[in-house]
């Protein structure tokens, strides 16, 4: 019983941060709540042996990335006025993409057990750097360089779009 106690607590800051991050009214206030959601779920991915997964969480989610969101937040100008009707077409294509998402976190949870079957390493060792490192450059390979190669292309897609045209003289 006693070992459930920090899982429940992290359990508990986790769903309140998150329900704070839906509903504040302030789009500030929510990406906050979101930056405290990040340290309660590296706080369960310490619970579960994971430690660079929650140390990459803290870098990267709560650090670089809320930092961008809270800075471009500042920069806009966030009023109902001026924000357009959204059409019922991105309603449906939010819900299919939502149903895609779902499909794909099923596939990976049953492919995480069969590989636990299958002789991968033991449950309390999953998450450490040298069994993530041996599973990522021997079986994975392939879909992490392809993931490389998506990412390189994403950066040159996000350098040409923010790159000003010359303007004519």
């Amino acid at each position: 019983m006693m070992d459930n106690i920090p899982f429940l607590i992290f359990s508990f800051i986790t769903i309140l941060t998150a329900l704070g991050t839906v509903t504040a009214r302030n789009p500030v206030y929510s990406v906050l709540f979101l930056v405290l959601t990040f340290f309660a779920l590296s706080g369960h991915y310490i619970l579960l042996n994971a430690q660079f997964i929650a140390v990459v969480n803290l870098i990267v989610y709560a650090g670089a990335i809320m930092v961008l969101f809270l800075f471009v937040l500042m920069l806009l100008n966030l009023n109902k006025d001026s924000e357009a009707p959204r059409p019922w077409l991105w309603q449906i294509s939010a819900a299919l993409s939502a149903g895609m998402l779902l499909v794909v976190l099923a596939g990976s949870m049953r492919e995480a057990s069969l590989y636990l079957v299958k002789g991968g390493p033991e449950a309390g060792e999953i998450g450490l750097v040298k069994n993530l490192g041996k599973a990522l450059f021997t079986e994975f390979v392939v879909p992490f360089e392809i993931s490389s190669i998506l990412f390189l292309a994403a950066m040159v897609g996000a350098v040409m779009i923010g790159k000003k045209e010359k303007q004519q003289a």
